[in-house]
């Protein structure tokens, strides 16, 4: 028969579960008034407290004679910049307990302690803690680990979208890939040191268990591997879609400065020849009266469109009219 006690400490008032002697100890949101309870009560080191309180550490494990103490960190999703959110994970690990603190932001760890703690659920609060506190652990992280597969389906689905605003020309992609590559940046950021911690982590954690915890923290290594893989693929993808987009965005400048300079061509020698016969002299032709009043526009009108007919027609046949209307089509 398991025994099962699910209580608030009663000198940090924190929530625990009690599980066949197992005691699992979850912090969220932690202050230096429930850390140093913590502390007193199984003589954690003072410099493992101001880390689980701090939010800028970097991962890594810390053994003692008698317990371990641990900083992961997991991201928790994306939020509205498409940038994941890092979350800090610190645990204690000893023979018969397992303490977790961390912001309450960790949804798989959260619904974990919270399904054990429920009456109602003996069978599966069993499963998750009745065999040693090393196993515990394996059983968060490996549900952390998992919740990454939901993030890394929201990345592809990222993926798709900038590879079809690539190649739509009305739509500028630029920040989009390059908030991407940010993204992709910083899930790597957080997995390789998770990787290697996971690593270190099967040897120092196996005097907890008298199971051989190696086989289920291969099995994450495993899982974590995946996420990376993909995640490299995804970064090779998007640097493609990126010179893609470059290429794309500098022939399309190219074919407008290319279209806006022959037009500016076009318009000269109506430019020169209105700008000569507008001076306040006589100039040959000013004196010739065959259609009256307009005699002069019409002269200057025939000049221009002859030279600017000219142009085009020159312009054309050394093919630049001809491109400009193959790429539009």
């Amino acid at each position: 028969m398991s025994s099962h006690k699910s209580h608030k400490s009663h000198d940090n008032q924190l929530d625990s579960i009690l599980n066949d002697g197992l005691l699992w100890v979850d912090v969220r949101n932690p202050t230096r008034e429930k850390m140093t309870n913590l502390a007193k009560r199984y003589s954690f080191h003072e410099l493992n407290i101001e880390d689980c309180l701090s939010k800028i550490q970097i991962p890594k494990i810390d053994k003692y004679e008698d317990h371990v103490f641990v900083i992961l960190h997991f991201p928790t999703g994306i939020n509205d910049s498409s940038i994941p959110r890092i979350s800090q994970l610190s645990i204690f690990i000893g023979l018969d307990y397992l303490i977790t603190v961390h912001q309450g932001d960790l949804k798989p760890l959260v619904e974990m302690f919270d399904i054990c703690k429920d009456e109602q659920n003996k069978e599966y609060r069993q499963i998750m803690m009745g065999r040693s506190s090393g196993y515990l652990l394996h059983t968060i992280i490996d549900a952390l680990v998992d919740d990454l597969f939901h993030i890394l389906m929201k990345i592809i689905g990222n993926l798709d979208d900038i590879e079809d605003a690539v190649y739509d020309e009305k739509t500028e992609i630029a920040k989009e890939i390059s908030m991407f590559r940010r993204e992709i940046t910083t899930m790597r950021r957080v997995l390789i040191p998770l990787k290697r911690i996971i690593i270190s982590l099967t040897r120092d954690i196996q005097k907890f268990s008298e199971e051989d915890l190696a086989p289920y923290f291969d099995d994450i290594k495993d899982h974590i591997d995946k996420v990376l893989d993909t995640l490299e693929e995804s970064k090779e993808t998007i640097e493609i879609y990126k010179d893609t987009d470059f290429m794309l965005s500098t022939e399309k400048t190219n074919k407008i400065i290319a279209i806006l300079t022959v037009v500016f061509t076009l318009s000269i020698p109506i430019t020169i020849v209105s700008t000569i016969y507008g001076m306040n002299i006589s100039l040959p032709g000013s004196d010739v009266n065959y259609f009256g009043s307009y005699t002069m526009l019409v002269l200057l009108l025939t000049i221009s469109v002859g030279l600017t007919a000219a142009m085009f027609l020159y312009f054309r046949r050394l093919g630049w009219i001809g491109r400009f209307s193959r790429l539009k089509t």
